[in-house]
């Protein structure tokens, strides 16, 4: 990487020179870190505390992560989209709290997020607003990898904030997360004219107001799968219609290597979907404070940390399950 990064040309496809240069940065920091670690760790064999010892294992924890993000996809950007489930208020709340969940991991990872489209509730009540739905686009090395184990069903149970009886309420929402395909691995993925269906709309943000009172958001639906993709970012519409048409080809090359891999799970065995009803996550406010994966049996009581985007021990635990 190094050889190519010398080459006089190397520049000449900026966005390709940039993902080498940025994974070639990340490559030479491991290498020092474990350079680092190695030295810390013979200091540590001629006598340690056990504070000391406790700094070197979570040093250790983290590099091991790294190996668990070896697939084939794990080193790419993300796209993630939070679906409100049923429930009204409720739930479209409950969306948009994981957004701000997932947008302070981010944070903490040194991920750059942006969204790409959003679909708010209906109405505000106490100054909060909530998500039909939102998708995310996340840049950053290993993004996918990180976020992969995060698709699935997450449940929420609180005392309502929406309702005068302040009863408790059980609320849903779908995580879906992909990754970022190569374009080399795209580009053979052809779509006919009379498959697709465009749709021009204009951009909009809470309570109704217009961001912007052109019709530049896109929404591309491929029929014969009803897949869409949409994408109100820009101002201008067309750059939101190529934007959504990569999306859309993500999402299509994503569906099928799910299909492939059902093909597979009927020979080497059923593998659980993530589908409504089969949450992977639960997060309980109310009578008690848990939060608790369903797969990996990792729990804590710290909800309020979780939910402001403490979740690198969930995640490592996912990770590092398969």
């Amino acid at each position: 990487m190094e050889a190519q990064a010398a080459r006089p040309d190397f520049w000449g496809i900026p966005e390709q020179a940039a993902k080498i240069s940025e994974e070639l940065a990340e490559l030479k920091k491991t290498v020092g870190d474990l350079d680092d670690l190695d030295v810390e760790l013979q200091m540590l064999a001629e006598g340690a505390t056990e504070g000391d010892v406790a700094a070197a294992t979570e040093k250790l924890e983290e590099k091991e992560t790294l190996v668990f993000l070896s697939g084939r996809y794990d080193r790419e950007n993300a796209v993630m989209t939070i679906h409100s489930g049923a429930g009204g208020q409720d739930a479209q709340d409950w969306g948009a709290m994981l957004m701000r969940m997932y947008s302070r991991y981010f944070e903490r990872k040194g991920f750059k997020a942006t969204i790409l489209n959003e679909s708010f509730g209906d109405g505000v009540t106490e100054g909060r607003v909530g998500y039909k739905e939102v998708s995310i686009y996340i840049k950053g090395l290993r993004a996918y990898g990180y976020l992969k184990k995060e698709t699935g069903v997450h449940r929420l149970v609180r005392l309502s904030p929406f309702n005068a009886k302040h009863l408790r309420q059980t609320s849903f929402a779908l995580v879906e997360v992909f990754p970022d395909f190569p374009k080399s691995e795209l580009k053979d993925l052809e779509l006919r004219p009379d498959d697709i269906r465009t749709d021009f709309y204009r951009s909009s943000g809470p309570g109704g107001q217009y961001v912007n009172k052109r019709e530049s958001a896109v929404r591309i639906t491929h029929i014969p799968t009803g897949v869409f993709a949409t994408c109100q970012t820009e101002r201008v519409q067309g750059q939101n219609r190529d934007r959504a048409m990569e999306l859309l080809k993500m999402k299509l090359f994503h569906l099928m290597q799910e299909s492939r891999e059902s093909e597979l799970s009927k020979i080497k065995g059923d593998r659980v979907s993530a589908s409504w009803g089969n949450q992977i996550r639960n997060y309980v406010m109310d009578p008690y404070k848990l939060v608790k994966d369903t797969r990996t049996g990792m729990e804590t009581s710290q909800v309020d940390e979780v939910l402001d985007g403490d979740l690198d021990e969930f995640i490592e635990a996912e990770i590092k399950l398969n």
